[in-house]
């Protein structure tokens, strides 16, 4: 039986020496000075960026169905795409609080983006899938073939 797979692009080196993992993080660290550095009113929204969002995918009867959670968007802001059974799931958001006066002591402005990737398998029929964004919910139906779907279990009499 066949099932989308998350691929893994950007993969992470394990540590090789474990005395290093009682340092902290070069993020970490930065973020601890800088926040000694500066008060809370410069840091409130320093790191709001889109993290990579968890996906749900569902092995149904007659589709797979991959779901996942990204409030805050527009339907515009995703683009879905297939290309050599790869379906890409990218989405961007650019923010910009301009003013008007010259003396601003805050202004914001920010990106943010994620792509999301999954092998699809030969069993989908990749002309009829679908996509919806509702209340921060991003839903993509991925039909399977007629002749790859589950049939239901057929009881056979004893005669």
């Amino acid at each position: 039986m066949s099932t989308l797979i998350p691929t893994n692009r950007n993969v992470s080196k394990k540590s090789i020496d474990s005395n290093f993992s009682a340092l902290p993080s070069l993020p970490s660290w930065f973020d601890d000075i800088l926040g000694r550095g500066f008060g809370t009113e410069f840091m409130s929204n320093f790191n709001t960026g889109l993290t990579l969002p968890a996906v749900n995918v569902k092995d149904t009867a007659n589709e797979y169905i991959v779901e996942m959670a990204v409030p805050g968007l527009e339907k515009s802001n995703f683009d879905i795409n297939i290309d050599n059974n790869i379906l890409s799931i990218v989405a961007e958001s650019k923010t910009e609080n301009n003013t008007e006066s010259e003396n601003y002591t805050r202004r914001e402005f920010g990106y943010s983006s994620f792509k999301r990737t999954f092998a699809i398998p030969d069993s989908v029929n990749a002309e009829k899938i679908t996509a919806s964004y509702k209340e921060g919910i991003l839903k993509v139906l991925l039909p399977k073939h007629d002749d790859a779907k589950k049939k239901p279990i057929k009881s056979i009499k004893i005669n």
